[in-house]
């Protein structure tokens, strides 16, 4: 893998989508993103590069097997890929040469920061940054996922999703069909939030319609290590792009104070 700039780089045997922003990993800490159950390196649009410069650090944002350019994920998807996912992290920081890292995680990424921070915790991240998280499944999650094959069929939705996925049906399908199985409804990772020791920053719109402040005070509640919250009223899922710069501010705060040594 070369840094910085933009390519592939392989994680046992699958090739990952990825860009690289700022300061190169033997130089600074590095902020890892993590995107959503729709997401790719593309829709974080600018976000990642703008917080790595507040912070002085570089940003490596990478695309999950089946999501962006990477190569595809083999159907279907199975109840515990989020965990999964977090030990593909694990392996995209070693493949990475990330020293020190700090987690930035939205939704479905969240989850997978979350559970990374819990399950590798002699890893080299610092500190995590989740947004919208998902510690178990709410009503709420399952009935607005239901709506959207609709959604997808009869509205522009399909298109705009294209423009970051090189097979925006099997995207779409493989992470509906996974949220919707009866089976999901029972999956949680309450259990391992009392291992997670790191700092943790929560940002969560009262809006969110695929999820609930019972998600925060769940990991507020559970967690060993000290977590802190930012609630942005009338906001919903995806903070960084409704509201940029107040969660930029929030997060660079967050990543100075409680990651970055002081010079």
């Amino acid at each position: 893998m070369e840094t910085p700039g933009a390519g592939w780089m392989t994680v046992g045997g699958v090739r990952l989508e990825y860009a690289w922003h700022g300061p190169a990993p033997a130089d600074a800490p590095t902020i890892v993103f993590l995107h959503e159950g729709l997401g790719s390196v593309s829709t974080w649009r600018g976000f990642p590069a703008r917080l790595a410069e507040a912070c002085g650090c570089g940003a490596l944002v990478y695309a999950r097997s089946g999501y962006g350019r990477s190569d595809p994920a083999p159907p279907p998807r199975p109840v515990g890929f989020m965990h999964d996912e977090a030990e593909v992290l694990d392996a995209v920081l070693r493949e990475g040469g990330v020293r020190e890292a700090i987690l930035f995680g939205h939704s479905d990424g969240a989850s997978i920061a979350l559970i990374h921070a819990a399950r590798f915790p002699d890893s080299c991240v610092r500190a995590v940054v989740v947004e919208a998280p998902h510690v178990f499944v709410e009503e709420c999650t399952v009935a607005s996922i239901a709506l959207l094959p609709e959604r997808y069929r009869a509205t522009e939705m399909r298109a705009k999703l294209a423009r970051h996925h090189a097979d925006v049906d099997a995207t779409f399908g493989g992470w509906t069909e996974v949220w919707l199985r009866p089976e999901f409804r029972a999956w949680s990772i309450a259990d391992l939030l009392p291992a997670m020791r790191l700092p943790v920053l929560v940002i969560q719109g009262d809006a969110d319609e695929y999820g609930t402040t019972a998600q925060v005070d769940a990991i507020r509640a559970s967690s060993s290590g000290p977590v802190e919250v930012v609630a942005l009223p009338g906001r919903g899922h995806a903070p960084h792009a409704e509201q940029p710069d107040a969660v930029l501010a929030a997060a660079a705060e967050f990543i100075g104070r409680t990651a970055i040594a002081p010079d």
